[in-house]
């Protein structure tokens, strides 16, 4: 294993005590990424540089993408595979580094064009996956994502032959995960990390998305890093934790309040990297400035809290996720193959999503502790380990609050909360 690359960067600053923070930023202009960039490296944090690419890119519209930029117009992220070579690599000279590693961020299905492009300018960090870039997002069918996504991880890993070492991050661990209880998100992660290793990948993330139940956040985290101890021995990988994917607190006070719990829970759960959200979140696309603040508050908070992991194989989010992993590894040697058929069975099933590979049976609800739990696991596998609640519906409005869960309860306790040990339901 090389000592350079984002994955020996995130170790290295873990291993000196250090909780790695990332801001998720895009900007179609190259002299405003460039300055996004730079405040990322010069913020009071230890950091890592992101470049999240523009929609058009995602979907693979270049044409539109190469118009805008033609145009001069703006996008909701760098379009990549656009402009020139030369000018990325102006946007990164004398900024990414051993000592700033950058990452791509993207959200497609089909990313070849995406990998060839950052490897084009002498970039070796991105994310994503096959399941989880495809069925929230869009209209590709699974069996053409996990296509994609096998000619993409190997297109990637030929970065080792010329001495790099190419880093992914799993996103499994966030697919709508604002109502997904936790042993599913686990699987996802974990599944797709080893997708990434059998097609050639060697440094390797696993995401978890914060919910709505800390206890059980930190009871997931210790499920994923267990397994992945199991699956993922002899590589390098580390944990990302995202704070909280859903509708994010309007109010200043409890968008802080929700940023701190999170880097608490990233560095009380042993994990590496942290990605932010910002308090302008619930209103607008953040600037840098916002982007800079939260990170030098998660980053102040992670400073003061210590690590205490919980135990990882002793609870029932492990056991589920143990379960689905077991189940999906046993359909077939060809994991590709083996995910295609645990999705046309329902064996994995994402609750709320209605992409059309996914069965739509499972259902989900908060409990009054804040818990995130199976009112249905459908064809999943998990009747003997999970506990169900099969008589219970969730209705519509029930659906449309729970959306909401974090936000509410955010906003209404923050000022009570200021300068109080940070636990939450």
């Amino acid at each position: 294993m090389t000592g350079a690359g984002f994955g020996a960067f995130v170790r290295r600053a873990h291993d000196a005590g250090r909780l790695v923070v990332q801001p998720r930023m895009g900007m179609s202009h190259p002299d405003r990424m460039r300055a996004g960039l730079l405040a990322t490296r010069a913020a009071d944090a230890t950091t890592v540089g992101t470049l999240t690419l523009d929609s058009y890119t995602r979907v693979g519209d270049l044409e539109s993408a190469q118009l805008a930029v033609l145009e001069g117009a703006d996008l909701n992220g760098y379009p990549l595979a656009s402009h020139e070579p030369a000018t990325t690599r102006r946007v990164l000279e004398g900024i990414h580094d051993p000592g700033f590693p950058v990452q791509v961020r993207h959200g497609s299905a089909a990313p070849q064009h995406i990998f060839r492009s950052l490897a084009a300018v002498g970039l070796d960090a991105s994310e994503g996956g096959p399941v989880s870039y495809c069925l929230p997002y869009g209209r590709v069918s699974l069996r053409d994502s996990v296509a994609h996504w096998a000619q993409s991880c190997e297109l990637f890993a030929e970065l080792c032959d010329a001495g790099s070492e190419p880093h992914l991050e799993t996103f499994g661990g966030c697919v709508l995960g604002q109502l997904c209880p936790p042993g599913l998100l686990v699987a996802v992660s974990v599944l797709e990390a080893i997708f990434f290793r059998r097609h050639g990948i060697r440094s390797i993330s696993v995401s978890y998305a914060q919910q709505t139940n800390a206890r059980q956040d930190r009871e997931a985290i210790a499920a994923l890093r267990s397994l992945c101890a199991q699956f993922l021995a002899g590589i390098e990988w580390h944990v990302v934790v995202y704070a909280y994917m859903g509708l994010f607190p309007e109010t200043e006070d409890g968008a802080s309040f929700l940023l701190a719990q999170a880097a608490e829970l990233a560095v009380a759960s042993d994990s590496e990297r942290l990605i932010v959200k910002t308090v302008a979140e619930s209103r607008r696309i953040p600037t840098v400035a916002e982007n800079v603040a939260a990170l030098e508050h998660a980053a102040k908070i992670a400073a003061r809290t210590e690590r205490y992991p919980l135990e990882g194989s002793a609870t029932e989010v492990y056991a589920e996720a143990y379960t689905l992993v077991d189940a999906v590894l046993n359909l077939d040697e060809d994991l590709g193959a083996a995910l295609l058929a645990a999705f046309a069975e329902g064996r994995l099933d994402v609750p709320y999503c209605l992409h059309p590979d996914n069965a739509g049976l499972t259902r989900s609800y908060i409990a009054a502790d804040g818990r995130l739990c199976w009112a249905d696991v459908g064809k999943m596998p998990l009747n003997q380990v999970a506990e169900v609640r099969p008589v219970r519906t969730v209705t519509s409005a029930e659906l449309l609050n729970s959306l909401s869960y974090v936000r509410r309860y955010y906003d209404g306790h923050a000022s009570s909360a200021a300068g109080e040990p940070l636990e939450r339901p």
